[in-house]
């Protein structure tokens, strides 16, 4: 069996750490470097649920795309939500490692995980890393589809794919108009609006898109949203993931177990349909 520093090695040349953003906190926030590693839970965010399904699991890795701190700390404290994470995860002998935006814009990446789900086929990145010399390296993904379909329809197609949430699934745009190329960004997009106008695709899919921007958005140009659950449109790429490290154990004969979690972990609990209010 191999040891964490071997299966972190093996992470890190699926993701670089330093392809991060400057302002990441991506790589092993705990850890022995000598421990055995038999079993790898994969989740989007490191929250206390996810780990107590690690305990229960009886993993020795956690690997999530969101940071534990992302903004640095001054205490782990188990007093605060946070701290209790680390110390569950330490007095359980579980490593927490973390790929984030290097895991965004890597290939495979994060929206490359987002468009097959979709099924859609991609063509390129949205914003290519010029770092690059294939192309084939950045954030987002142009894609398209292989029929044109409703807008409606697209629609209906990423909530039947995508993991059920509170959320569900908004949409701006003519309900009727055809879809024959789409953006998808996996997390937050709605900063990169001018790279999917300048994409000229017929719809986005994306999260957490804020009203201003959208509202611009749909201004500018007849362009289709599509807004998912945060947690919906990455959690994908944790089947990606646990394939990838599946085919490197395989590989090297390391017999890992490799899971993917079945935790919800979106923030948002229930929603209501507004009947409205008079106006």
């Amino acid at each position: 069996m191999p040891r964490l520093s071997e299966v972190i090695t093996a992470l890190d040349a699926l993701w670089p750490p330093e392809r991060a953003e400057q302002w990441d906190a991506v790589g092993t926030v705990c850890g022995e470097p000598d421990a055995a590693v038999t079993r790898v839970l994969f989740a989007v965010d490191p929250v206390q649920d996810v780990v107590d399904e690690a305990v229960r699991l009886g993993a020795d890795l956690l690997v999530t795309h969101h940071p534990l701190y992302l903004r640095g700390t001054t205490t782990v404290a188990a007093g605060h939500f946070k701290g209790r994470v680390v110390h569950t995860l330490i007095k359980n002998d579980i490593a927490l490692h973390v790929a984030h935006t290097n895991a965004d814009t890597a290939d495979p990446g994060v929206s490359d995980a987002l468009a097959g789900a979709l099924d859609l086929r991609v063509v390129r990145p949205l914003v290519p890393d010029a770092s690059d010399a294939n192309g084939r390296r950045g954030l987002g993904r142009v894609c398209e589809l292989d029929r044109p379909e409703t807008l409606r329809d697209f629609a209906a197609r990423a909530a039947k794919r995508l993991p059920a949430t509170a959320h569900g699934i908004r949409v701006a745009g003519d309900p009727d108009a055809l879809v024959r190329t789409v953006a998808v960004s996996g997390g937050s997009g709605d900063s990169l609006f001018d790279q999917v106008r300048a994409a000229g695709v017929d719809a986005f899919v994306t999260a957490d898109l804020r009203h201003h921007p959208a509202s611009e958005a749909t201004q500018h140009s007849p362009l289709g949203l599509v807004d998912a659950a945060h947690w919906a449109t990455e959690w994908p790429w944790c089947e990606q993931a646990a394939a990838q490290l599946d085919e490197i154990s395989d590989r090297h004969g390391w017999d890992l177990r490799v899971h993917v979690s079945t935790t919800v972990t979106d923030p948002w609990s229930s929603h209501h349909d507004s009947p409205g209010a008079p106006n």
